[in-house]
């Protein structure tokens, strides 16, 4: 009964020991970020010149539903998970980004995202704005209904994550931002083709996407952790030089060195 006992014991300090392992350490709090509240404009008012082309473009996200393969991208970019929205990136990218594959890429993204993914908060709950589905009690083409139900569609969480994410992986593959930054845009309407959010939604989050980038390269540790996934990206892709290659510790030093200039 004793050794039962204390197997148990210690199987729960062995879990509570790896969940601290996983935790994610934001860069910065969501209190040393900037205030969206006070950065972006209000959202259109529902009677308001600007919101014409909320309805515009809102009537162009139902008529994209009809083309199957646009249809299926915007389900795809409607799951919420780093893991889903980093394998949409992957083709534009020219690397599969994983935990276990590109620890150090996977290490910036999900910290990068975490610490940003908080901005969206407070004008989610002070601005509160009804959703497209809402208010036309519609179907959304993912079926989000009873998730997003009652929380405010400004500005867009996805979008902030999906344009903040294009961001980076510019920056760690600059040859390849063209592409990334199209699938990052691409990212943005599918919430507008799926009901989810407005147009203006979309736009102002990827205003707010920008902001919480800038602020990223103020850290001493962001730097430091976007050159280490840099040198990984050159590694993994076979760019780097050859002499890199022979995991000679002074050169490896000099080249991660290089990327943080």
């Amino acid at each position: 009964m004793r050794k039962t006992l204390l197997f148990a014991v210690a199987a729960f300090m062995l879990g509570m020991t790896m969940h601290a392992q996983d935790e994610v350490v934001p860069y910065f709090t969501v209190d040393q970020l900037p205030d969206l509240i006070k950065c972006l404009p209000a959202p259109p008012a529902f009677d308001s010149p600007e919101f014409a082309n909320d309805m515009m473009r809102f009537a162009w996200g139902k008529q994209q539903r009809l083309d199957p393969e646009r249809a299926e991208i915007a389900k795809r970019d409607a799951v919420w998970s780093y893991e889903a929205l980093l394998a949409e990136f992957a083709i534009p990218f020219g690397l599969e980004i994983s935990r276990e594959g590109t620890p150090e890429i996977w290490k910036l993204m999900e910290t990068s995202l975490t610490t940003t993914d908080a901005m969206r908060v407070a004008p989610k709950a002070y601005y509160h704005r009804q959703r497209p589905f809402e208010r036309f009690q519609d179907k959304m083409l993912t079926g989000e209904e009873a998730e997003l139900s009652g929380e405010g569609s400004y500005p867009s969480g996805h979008t902030m994550r999906g344009w903040t994410a294009a961001l980076l992986l510019a920056e760690i593959n600059p040859a390849a931002a063209d592409t990334i930054f199209a699938r990052g845009w691409m990212y943005g309407e599918s919430r507008v083709i799926a009901g989810a959010h407005w147009q203006s939604d979309v736009d102002a989050s990827r205003v707010a996407a920008s902001i919480g980038y800038s602020v990223l390269h103020t850290s001493p540790e962001f730097c430091e952790q976007m050159a280490k996934a840099r040198y990984e990206f050159l590694e993994k892709t076979g760019q780097l030089p050859k002499n890199d290659k022979k995991g000679k510790k002074s050169k490896n030093n000099k080249a991660k060195k290089g990327l943080k200039n």
